[in-house]
């Protein structure tokens, strides 16, 4: 059996509600789990890698405050509700740029606090699950997540960058070839790039999501629904593509879509290298 998590990033108080109604319907219709990366108080201001205004904002106004904590979006938050495939995930704080770089623990643990206030605030209670913005961890910030998550889902994890006492567990880790690996009651979800991204080859990027997810027995799909929606114009083609995915997981029978929820208290055999014969002890159902 091979199991996917679908982590879609970036929601916050300015995505329109339609938009992920649009793209995620033929999801939750199939009870496939969607995993939102929500910003619990996006800045509005935030300047992307490349100097521009990040596209996750399209929808913002000449009006617009600062920052927008996710409640102030009701008709946004009553959606997400009403809909229980979806999963919300923590995603930084404000998302301004690398917010979790810095070694300041003091303004590490208010972010990561007050985050988690916010997104309880808006009634989504306890998040087990944490993505950071760009994915740029510290040492200092990782240690922080850890004592706060039980699953830290990022691209990748660079040795500099982790706390000593985890080397033991990342030099296994590549050893062992391993995608995701866990430093105590922790687990490092590591995944392979944005396969449904504008910027990937459309003709191919089906393909290259069927071949990823049959090599490995989980896979983390990583897409952002503003690429979709670029400058808040729909993407008919790509969008067909992301439910053809549905259709594909939801038909497949030795495939299982599961929610980081659904990881979060399962003494898993995902850490170990895979083989076609491996066993499989995961069972979603044990999860908290």
């Amino acid at each position: 059996m091979h199991y996917v998590i679908l982590r879609d990033d970036d929601t916050n108080a300015l995505t329109p509600v339609e938009c992920l109604e649009q793209l995620y319907r033929p999801f939750l219709d199939r009870s496939l789990p969607v995993n939102l990366a929500v910003i619990p108080n996006v800045r509005t201001d935030t300047i992307s890698t490349d100097g521009a205004l990040e596209k996750y904002l399209f929808a913002k106004r000449a009006d617009t405050p600062a920052e927008l904590p996710i409640a102030s979006n009701n008709e946004l938050v009553r959606y997400l509700h009403e809909n229980p495939g979806f999963h919300v995930l923590q995603h930084g704080y404000d998302h301004s740029l690398f917010e979790f770089g810095s070694d300041q623990r003091a303004g590490i643990a208010y972010r990561l606090e007050q985050g988690a206030a916010l997104l309880a605030a808006a009634g989504f209670g306890e998040c087990y699950t944490f993505v950071a913005p760009y994915d740029r961890f510290s040492r200092v910030s990782l240690g922080e997540v850890a004592k706060r998550f039980a699953i830290i889902s990022a691209g990748w994890f660079e040795l500099r960058r982790l706390p000593f006492t985890w080397w033991p567990q990342y030099a296994l880790k590549k050893i062992f070839n391993r995608p995701h690996w866990k430093v105590g009651r922790t687990s490092l979800l590591t995944h392979p790039g944005c396969l449904l991204s504008y910027q990937r080859p459309y003709a191919t990027m089906l393909k290259s999501v069927k071949q990823q997810v049959e090599s490995q027995r989980l896979t983390v799909l990583v897409t952002h629904w503003w690429e979709y929606f670029r400058g808040g114009r729909p993407d008919p083609a790509m969008i067909e593509i992301l439910h053809a995915t549905a259709e594909w997981l939801a038909n497949n029978p030795n495939i299982k879509v599961i929610s980081f929820d659904d990881l979060a208290g399962s003494n898993a055999s995902l850490f170990r290298p895979w083989t076609a014969n491996s066993p499989q002890h995961f069972t979603p159902e044990t999860a908290r």
